[in-house]
């Protein structure tokens, strides 16, 4: 009773310490030279100084871009001015939506205002009138309420993990569960820590990429409150003219968009998918390695080398590429399954299933890869699979991941083949620029240089394991694994070769095939994603099965262990070892990047109507004539959209501000179905009725038959495998006492 006592009073305190360092409803302060300025000069209180003689008049300071929760909030500016004129502003996504001019006799102004939905670009602005002299001292930002909820998520974390632990305590009391599997289960939870220590920091680490994956974050959200499961369009993207989602697989960014919902900041979102990427990386190492190899040493091998890998982290820190640092995390499956349905236990075809579903709804390019692999693979031990009828397995692992993908398969195909999207962009032009150079692969990461990747000591020592194998001992032991890991090998020195220069792509790109090709890929660096995988599975494997090396095992995995670890030294912090950088300052270099202030989010062009740039947008309703037209109301709410008008003549219409993505439909008051043309810049345009009376359209997106029909069969499909697993641990449960009862005669 004491120790229980102990332990719960240590866990209020703990839950105290959290709640009293929350952050979610501190000010954020900005300096004058704290805003991003572009006239003006600091002065001695690092106030920003702006006079007529700057012949300027207009936006002077701004803070950065917010993701913010709807609510009220308060903005405080102190300043001072010789002349009245200036005047403080509220933007959102390039539109001005509120405005409060500066008294030159005050020296502070204060006022709230309140966000009806959720913004994703707001920022206050301050606009010289370009007379006198204008001195700002300092702007800022008050919640409300909160906003963010971080310090109680990470309580209910904290909380759940206690009553977990407290449960397995329970657990193994009654059914102990063997020494091995906790110690597995600790370096798994521990290698996944270790790899996501590097965002423990305050701030987040921006990446190439990341602006986009925090905007997905944020539209999947929008389009769940606004009904869509799945989210097929972005509803606020683009200035509310819509933005499409289904191009770019969002399975797993469902779990930072609930996140969301519970107004958790978009930077805790995103760094939990990291850590649990990171986490099922090890898990699909791990699985994957032991229905391949007896040795321990070589699972326990894979999984440090696998999560830490150097490309990795060069994808998480430095591009920012959530999709393929997702994809990543399923390779090992891939790998795994393809043996056992070509050579394998011929039963863990599943292992297939679940890896090359993860990597569809991770990331496209790599779903081509493993189709590459799969491809390549099953040309070359062909013989066995045809021998063995090993091609039911294959149609079985084929035919069951399609349709467990249908849901995301059938809309990307639609809009990728049917519809006018701006995909000229996507084919990079300088590929063989972007070719490695050779001498880095056996480097760790550098976040300093953007264009820097390699394979690192420890896959390079995998390498020598499986090239000092196939001289000295494989031909001493012909065997189908064996087969198997050489091509493994074969293929991850081959993509290797592929990702430097001195491989020919400079040439290739001359002929349209190659070209078309090496453009769709864009950068040589993604094979390095494959060639780490192959490569471990080889020295992993033979290291444990090597007699040579047999002595220096040991030694072997201790080294190879320990350099993988230096991966993390090489992550850089900014040279920052305190959380913030100003002490002076209540807005830390962690609060206001939690609001995705030094990164913001961005709409590529890609997925756009004809690739239609921003300048093109509108956000209000254009009518064809003024004259005979009137709009006398205009709403949207989600992709919801509600209008009433007055017309009296024919062969009038209206657009409105949203892009014509297939699958929006127009009715009137009565319900009755109305044809949407193609507007101006892809606009939805609508004919209306010219009686001069009152009439209204409503517009909404969806439900599409063929998608909704697609999301079913993937449902019932799901559906079935449960129902398959669960009568199967059932039977398997049942089977002891069915003997013991039919042994007693009775």
């Amino acid at each position: 009773m004491k120790s229980k006592v102990i332990y719960i009073i240590s866990i209020c305190c703990i839950v105290f310490l959290m709640w009293f360092g929350n952050e979610g409803d501190n000010t954020l302060e900005y300096l004058g030279t704290e805003l991003q300025y572009s006239a003006g000069v600091p002065d001695s209180e690092y106030a920003l100084v702006v006079r007529d003689s700057v012949a300027k008049s207009g936006i002077i300071a701004k803070t950065p871009e917010f993701v913010m929760n709807k609510g009220t909030y308060k903005v405080d500016l102190k300043y001072e001015a010789d002349n009245e004129g200036s005047v403080l502003e509220l933007w959102e996504a390039g539109n001005k939506i509120a405005g409060w001019e500066l008294n030159p006799d005050e020296a502070e102004f204060s006022t709230e205002f309140t966000l009806a939905k959720d913004s994703k670009q707001l920022t206050v602005k301050v606009n010289f009138s370009g007379k006198g002299l204008f001195r700002l001292k300092k702007l800022s930002l008050t919640p409300g309420t909160l906003f963010y909820t971080d310090t109680y998520f990470m309580i209910a974390v904290f909380l759940l993990l206690n009553l977990l632990g407290y449960l397995l305590y329970k657990r193994q009391a009654v059914k102990p569960i063997s020494r091995d599997k906790l110690v597995d289960a600790c370096i798994i939870v521990g290698v996944a820590l270790l790899a996501t220590s590097p965002m423990f920091s305050t701030y987040l680490y921006d990446g190439d990429d990341l602006c986009y994956h925090l905007t997905r974050i944020e539209g999947i959200k929008d389009g769940i409150l606004d009904g869509q499961i799945p989210v097929i369009i972005m509803p606020d993207g683009l200035r509310g003219n819509g933005y499409l989602n289904a191009m770019y697989p969002y399975l797993f960014l469902y779990i930072a968009a609930f996140l969301r919902i519970l107004r958790v900041s978009i930077a805790l979102s995103y760094k939990v998918v990291i850590f649990l990427t990171n986490l099922g990386s090890a898990v699909c190492a791990y699985y994957a390695f032991r229905s391949m190899t007896e040795s321990r040493r070589s699972v326990i091998l894979a999984v440090v080398l696998y999560t830490l890998m150097p490309y990795r982290f060069t994808n998480i820190f430095s591009r920012g590429d959530l999709g393929e640092t997702l994809a990543l995390t399923f390779w090992p499956l891939v790998i795994a399954g393809v043996y056992h349905i070509l050579l394998g236990e011929r039963k863990k075809w599943y292992y297939l299933v679940i890896g090359f579903s993860g990597i569809i709804q991770s990331h496209v390019l790599s779903a081509v890869f493993v189709v590459a692999f799969c491809v390549i693979a099953g040309l070359v031990f062909s013989v066995n699979v045809w021998k063995e009828k090993r091609y039911i397995e294959t149609g079985k692992a084929a035919g069951l991941t399609i349709l467990l993908n249908m849901w995301f398969i059938v809309p990307f195909l639609y809009y990728y083949f049917c519809e006018d999207l701006g995909t000229g962009i996507l084919r990079w032009s300088g590929y063989f620029e972007q070719s490695i150079n050779p001498s880095n692969l056996a480097q760790s990461i550098s976040l300093y240089n953007k264009q820097y990747f390699s394979l690192g000591l420890p896959l390079l020592g995998c390498l020598g394991i499986g090239v000092l194998y196939i001289i000295f001992e494989k031909t001493k032991k012909r065997t189908k694994m064996n087969a198997y890991l050489t091509l493994l090998l074969a293929m991850s020195i081959m993509l290797t070769f592929m990702t430097t220069g001195y491989f020919p792509s400079l040439e290739l790109c001359k002929y349209k095939f190659f070209n078309s090709f090496m453009t769709m890929l864009q950068f040589p660096w993604r094979f390095l994603g494959p060639a780490c995988a192959c490569v471990l599975f080889a020295g992993g494997i033979w290291l444990s099965e090597s007699e040579l090396l047999m002595p220096y095992r040991n030694l072997i995995f201790t080294l190879l262990v320990g350099l993988n670890l230096l991966t993390l030294q090489t992550v850089p912090t900014d040279n920052i070892h305190m959380p913030y950088d100003d002490v002076m300052a209540t807005a830390s270099k962690g609060h206001d990047s939690k609001l995705a202030a030094n990164i913001g989010v961005f709409y590529p062009h890609e997925w756009r109507l004809g690739g239609i740039e921003d300048e093109q947008l509108v956000t209000s309703v254009i009518v064809s004539d003024l004259n005979h037209v009137n709009v006398s109301a205009y709403g949207k709410k989600g992709t919801k959209v509600q209008t009433v008008y007055t017309s009296d003549a024919g062969g009038t219409y209206i657009e409105l501000p949203v892009l014509n993505y297939f699958g929006y439909r127009a009715y009137d008051e009565n319900g009755k179905r109305l044809e949407i043309t193609e507007g101006e810049n892809h606009r939805i345009r609508i004919d209306l009725n010219g009686d001069g009376m009152e009439h209204m359209i409503r517009l909404r997106f969806g439900p599409v038959a063929g998608f909704v029909a697609a999301d079913v069969i993937s449902a019932l499909t799901i559906l079935v495998i449960a129902c398959a697993i669960y009568n199967k641990k059932y039977k398997n449960r049942r089977l002891p006492n069915d003997t013991e009862y039919n042994s007693s005669g009775l």
